[in-house]
C-alpha cells in the first residue's frame, strides 16, 4: 500500500490528533486518534495502514506508549503497530475470541483487560459499554473539558446526536434497556466533546447532554413514537 494510499493526520482538538482516514478511502474510511499526555501518549483505535510516512509523524508527536481497542472491527494490524512502537494493546476480555493472531508476537504486546474501567494515567480511563459487542468500550479524558472517544460503540449522527447499535452493516438496533444502561453509566463522566470513528464524527459541546438526549429519542423509536399508520 505504500506510494499508492496515504494516511491523512491532521489536528482534531487540544492535545488529540486524527490518524486518517486512509486515502484514497479504505476500508470503511475509519480513523485513530493519538492522544498526547505528559505522561505518554495513546492511540485510540488503528487504521489498516501503517506506512514510514505515518510512524514518522506520530514519532515527531513522541511515539506511542498505550494502544487501546475500541472493538474488534479495529483489531486487523494492531499487532504490527504495537510492534513498530514497541508498545501494549489493550483489549477487553469479553471480545478475547475475535482476536486472530495467536502467534508468539502478539502474545507479547497484546494485553487483555477485565471489569468495566481501566485507568490509563492520571486523567484518562476505558469503560466497558458493551452493545455493540460484548467488550466495546470508550476512552474518557477528564482533562479541561473533558471528552469521550468511541469508536462505534457509540456514533455520532449527521445530526450530531449520537445512536447506538448492536449491528451497523446489518441495521439491528440494540434493546432500549441496554441503550438506558448505557446512557446511565456515561451520565456520571465529566466530558464535552465526542470523537467518532470518522472525521466527520464530532461533538463539539454538550457532548453529555447530547448523549442524553439521543437516548431518550432512540428509546421513543424503538417504542413506537415516530410510528404512522399512514402509508404513502
Amino acid at each position: 500500500m505504500q506510494g499508492r494510499f496515504c494516511n491523512q493526520t491532521f489536528q482534531v482538538a487540544n492535545q488529540v490528533i486524527s490518524i486518517g482516514p486512509t486515502q484514497p478511502k479504505f476500508a470503511i474510511g475509519q480513523r485513530a486518534l493519538l492522544i498526547k499526555t505528559s505522561q505518554g501518549n495513546i492511540l485510540w483505535d488503528c487504521v489498516t495502514m501503517l506506512d514510514d510516512a505515518t510512524k514518522a509523524e506520530i514519532d515527531k508527536h513522541g511515539g506511542i506508549n498505550i494502544i487501546a481497542i475500541s472493538h474488534p472491527h479495529f483489531y486487523d494490524t494492531m499487532v504490527a503497530w504495537a510492534e513498530a512502537f514497541k508498545c501494549k494493546v489493550l483489549i477487553h476480555q469479553a471480545d478475547a475470541k475475535w482476536v486472530m493472531r495467536t502467534d508468539s508476537t502478539a502474545k507479547q504486546f497484546l494485553e487483555f483487560w477485565s471489569g468495566n474501567y481501566k485507568q490509563l494515567n492520571d486523567s484518562i480511563g476505558l469503560l466497558r459499554l458493551g452493545g455493540h459487542f460484548a467488550g466495546s468500550c470508550i476512552l474518557h479524558s477528564s482533562a479541561g473539558k473533558g471528552f469521550i472517544c468511541t469508536g462505534d460503540t457509540i456514533q455520532v449522527t449527521p445530526d450530531k446526536m449520537v445512536s447506538f447499535m448492536y449491528s451497523y452493516p446489518n441495521l439491528i438496533p440494540l434493546p432500549a434497556d441496554e441503550v438506558r444502561r448505557i446512557a446511565a453509566v456515561v451520565k456520571n463522566l465529566h466530558f464535552e466533546a465526542i470523537y467518532g470513528m470518522l472525521e466527520s464524527s464530532v461533538v463539539h459541546t454538550l457532548g453529555n447532554q447530547t448523549v442524553q438526549q439521543s437516548a431518550k429519542r432512540y428509546i421513543s423509536a424503538l417504542e413506537g413514537a415516530y410510528h404512522t399508520d399512514k402509508y404513502v
